[in-house]
C-alpha cells in the first residue's frame, strides 16, 4: 500500500471522529426553553379543559338541548 491509501486513511478517521463528537454534542445538548412555546402549551392546556367540560356536558343524560335553547328564547 502506498503512502496516498494512508493519508485518505487518517482524514477519513478525522472527519469521522469529528463528526461522532458533534454528535454526541447534539445528543446531550438540553433544549432552550423557549416562552412562545410555554405559553402555547398553557393555552393548549386551558382548551382541553374547555374541550372537556363540554364533552361532560354534552353526554349528561339530564341535558336536554332542545329545553334549553328553549329556555333561551
Amino acid at each position: 500500500m502506498n503512502n496516498f491509501f494512508y493519508i485518505v486513511l487518517i482524514v477519513a478517521i478525522v472527519f469521522a471522529a469529528d463528526t461522532y463528537q458533534k454528535y454526541l454534542k447534539m445528543k446531550n445538548k438540553q433544549p432552550e426553553h423557549d416562552p412562545n412555546l410555554e405559553e402555547s402549551l398553557a393555552k393548549i392546556e386551558k382548551l382541553e379543559e374547555r374541550i372537556r367540560v363540554l364533552e361532560r356536558i354534552v353526554t349528561e343524560n339530564k341535558y336536554d338541548l332542545g329545553r334549553e335553547i328553549d329556555n333561551l328564547k
